[in-house]
């Protein structure tokens, strides 16, 4: 018996690392494969240069600012209604047949294709509200999207703040909006932060949903109202339209290289928030 039970957990062991490691495999190819084809593309001018000739020739300046831009202004709407909604949900609701039916259209919300958040984008952001092909468009539909991450991780993390931290706050005469305000969402911050970051990266890397709000624009967008053109969409541009395979995968290096930049510096930053919480 005890044979069989060891035999299994090598087994299972085994099938678990070779999936993993099978996996760290694909990722490494797909990477590498686009670094070795447009890592040498990659010069100054053509970070700091606008391009030309449709992408053919130039830079990608304009993109880079259009993605900081459009993801920056995403972020910084989903995150504090994100926050709220997540700790409404869980310090101020009971659970009943409505809260059920909110966590689960959250989870049917995150489960939708990114084309359907941009045709809805297009038809009330860009239609309706008259906002046209622009940032602010881009934007908005791409704070709908990050929202369920954000709440259901603030959530999760909000549900693992120990109880003794609120009764202790409660106990000193603190209300409970004062609690959840100066105990619990701090002492949360670190999760809720790996929530935000999970809602980054997927708008960052995100074509569909921008594709019918933002515009098409090459030129640098100065105000919330210009259209623009973000990495990942000029790079959908430039292989479906066969302008530059070469810019192609040089721009594909740089929206890694961003992404993975902006993951590397959001988790030192977690890290430094954690052991400054533990007193380190």
């Amino acid at each position: 018996m005890n044979n069989n039970v060891t035999n299994s957990d090598k087994l299972a062991r085994y099938v678990f690392w070779s999936i993993g490691i099978i996996t760290i495999l694909i990722l490494i190819t797909i990477i590498g494969y686009i670094f070795i084809n447009g890592i040498g593309y990659i010069t100054l001018d053509f970070l700091l240069s606008s391009p030309k000739d449709f992408g053919a020739s130039g830079g990608i300046l304009p993109m880079i600012i259009s993605t900081i831009y459009v993801t920056f202004f995403a972020i910084l709407i989903a995150t504090p209604i994100g926050i709220m909604v997540a700790v409404y949900l869980h310090e101020y609701t009971q659970k009943s047949r409505l809260t059920s039916a909110i966590r689960y259209a959250l989870k049917l919300l995150a489960s939708l294709p990114s084309i359907i958040f941009g045709l809805f984008g297009l038809v009330f952001f860009v239609e309706f509200m008259h906002l046209g092909w622009c940032v602010l468009s881009a934007s908005l539909t791409l704070a709908i999207m990050a929202l369920p991450t954000i709440i259901q991780t603030t959530e999760n993390s909000l549900d693992a703040i120990p109880e003794s931290y609120k009764e202790a706050s409660l106990g000193l005469g603190a209300t409970k909006l004062q609690t959840i305000i100066k105990i619990v969402i701090p002492a949360a911050i670190p999760s809720i932060t790996t929530g935000v970051i999970l809602a980054i990266t997927r708008a960052i890397e995100e074509t569909a949903a921008v594709m019918y709000t933002v515009g098409s624009s090459t030129a640098i967008p100065v105000s919330l109202f210009d259209p623009a053109r973000p990495l990942p969409l000029h790079i959908y541009m430039l292989a479906t339209e066969s302008v530059s395979l070469n810019n192609t995968y040089a721009t594909a290096v740089v929206l890694i290289l961003l992404i993975l930049i902006i993951t590397f510096t959001t988790n030192y930053l977690i890290n430094r928030q954690q052991r400054k919480l533990k007193g380190e």
